[in-house]
């Protein structure tokens, strides 16, 4: 059995940065690839960044890309967010996923292991 556990959101002010942090317990070394994920209230989940393990091939969505960094710590087997000039429009409820299939994509649909989420306020 997997657990991902979740920490580091909050409220920051629009240009800031926070960093999310996701953490696997119990048999981590199966899983192949992490993903992040966000939601807001009568939306889809949104795929926003992957990373297969081992820290290799990360992509990111359009509208994250060249803020936001995904990486992975294997000593920890931790999964990392970096965001940074955060606006509004990035606020919603943030999801680490993981799974055991060899490809990463934005599937949500494909994932098998959750996080609790962990919510990240931009004020307008």
């Amino acid at each position: 059995q997997v657990q991902l556990v979740e920490s580091g959101g909050g409220s920051v002010q629009a240009g800031g940065s926070l960093r999310l942090s996701c953490a696997a317990s119990g048999r981590a070394h199966l899983i192949s690839c992490w993903g992040w994920f966000r939601q807001t209230p009568g939306k889809e989940r949104e795929g926003i960044a992957t990373i297969y393990a081992g820290g290799s091939f990360p992509e990111y969505s359009d509208p994250v890309k060249g803020r936001f960094a995904i990486s992975f710590d294997s000593a920890k087997n931790t999964v990392l967010l970096q965001m940074s000039s955060l606006q509004p429009d990035d606020t919603a409820m943030y999801y680490c996923a993981a799974k055991s299939t060899t490809r990463c994509d934005f599937n949500s649909g494909s994932y098998n292991l959750w996080g609790q989420g962990t919510q990240v306020t931009v004020p307008a």
